[in-house]
């Protein structure tokens, strides 16, 4: 793993800086602005710094037979075993019962991964210490300590993904990714800023909509009904036309839903935009040709269930009307709130009408945010937008790795 923090004039230029020394791979961890030092701070606007990551880390082979998990559950049993044949244990050279209560009681899991997950952000900018412990008279007893303790924090970090509904299968990839790096006495810190790092390049960059080389970008949002399709096509609207002072048409070929085309007619009087509906793939090679002048064509398609074959097939017939014509992309828009397991019917109903990007809505009607990681990875389609309310154009954003792990492993965002 490389990290390494870049400075310039602007986010793009710091990142550009990034890509000619590290490649394309590099996945961005934060982004801050810092002052200038000296006298120069005091004329000059300040710098952008931008930490990038890169994954160098070579395979290795997995164990043969258990798990990381099922690893750390035996060792955790001989641990137990072994301190049940004791009758006595020494502190400060003195034999103690077990039982005494005047032994200390380790902290809470729980007080120690909420302290961790307090100083995430802080973790990406400063050194790590590195922590050293007391010698011990009996080497391999410390030994089996430390270990029960890793064991016990890396268990904890597993439970609260799946308390965040990430898959069983990714937070065990994510567990054993990171045992293979871990080494006995690593401090928390690594331990969590190792999953957390690997979480955010599992992620990768944002993709959004971008111009087309040439003439309009034409792009398709599809996806079931009641996911907020047609406020999140608003949202990105206004947010192109009023921010980007762009051009932009709308269209729908929702025809099913009255109520969806007039909420979008009436979203483009507010924004003073063109509207129209589309019935048929010939209408929209139309609609390429009246706004051939514009940056960007937004096509609302009709929201139904991934089952109904006779809509999917209307459906890829319209998004591959133009592909000889026109620079295109398709954006699939789901609910944070579905399961996990429609998720991935939806996602492979999809991917038969080709590549899409993801946007997840309603954020803010749930609190756990495993499935954007389980989809990500089950798909590995790129992620795009997020939105969290009904409020247009404000509540939708770039999707945002960093605070999405902070929120998976427990932290506030």
């Amino acid at each position: 793993m490389i990290i390494k923090k870049f400075q310039a004039k602007t986010e793009s230029e710091a990142t550009e800086t990034a890509r000619r020394e590290l490649g394309d791979a590099v996945v961005i961890m934060n982004v801050r602005n810092v002052k200038r030092k000296g006298l120069m701070r005091f004329f000059s606007s300040p710098l952008v710094e931008v930490t990038v990551a890169l994954e160098e880390e070579p395979e290795r082979p997995k164990p043969p037979t258990m798990t990381a998990l099922e690893q750390l559950a035996a060792r955790q049993k001989q641990i137990n075993e072994e301190r049940e044949h004791k009758e006595e244990i020494m502190v400060d050279n003195k034999p103690i019962p077990a039982s005494s209560p005047d032994i200390l009681h380790e902290p809470e899991p729980h007080e120690v991964i909420e302290e961790k997950l307090n100083s995430l952000e802080n973790l990406l900018k400063n050194k790590f210490e590195t922590h050293t412990s007391a010698e011990s008279e009996d080497e391999e007893e410390s030994k089996a300590e430390n270990l029960d303790e890793q064991m016990k924090f890396t268990k904890l970090l597993y439970n609260v993904m799946i308390e965040n509904e990430v898959n069983e299968k990714y937070a065990n990839a994510i567990i054993e990714e990171t045992e293979k790096t871990s080494k006995l006495n690593m401090p928390f810190d690594y331990m969590l800023t190792n999953i957390y790092q690997k979480m955010i390049l599992k992620f990768g960059n944002p993709s959004t909509v971008t111009p087309a080389s040439k003439g309009p970008k034409v792009v398709y949002f599809v996806g079931p009904t009641g996911v907020g399709k047609t406020t999140t096509i608003a949202k990105i609207a206004s947010k192109l036309c009023v921010e980007d002072k762009k051009k932009v048409a709308l269209l729908t070929a929702d025809t099913y839903r009255i109520a969806a085309a007039e909420q979008l007619r009436t979203y483009a009087n507010i924004l003073e935009i063109p509207f129209r509906i589309i019935y048929t793939p010939t209408e929209v090679e139309q609609a390429y040709e009246a706004f051939s002048d514009y940056d960007y064509i937004l096509v609302d398609t009709a929201g139904h269930s991934h089952h109904n074959e006779e809509q999917r097939n209307n459906t890829n017939s319209m998004i591959h009307a133009i592909d000889d014509l026109a620079e295109c992309e398709v954006y699939l828009v789901l609910s944070a709130t579905t399961k996990y397991r429609d998720l991935t019917n939806i996602a492979d109903a999809y991917k038969e009408m080709g590549d899409y990007k993801i946007i997840f809505t309603k954020l803010d009607e749930t609190t756990a945010l495993g499935n954007l990681l389980n989809l990500r990875l089950y798909t590995g389609a790129d992620m795009s937008y997020v939105t969290y309310g009904q409020n247009v154009p404000d509540d939708i954003d770039r999707f945002n790795p960093q605070t999405t792990v902070k929120s998976i492993m427990g932290g506030k965002a």
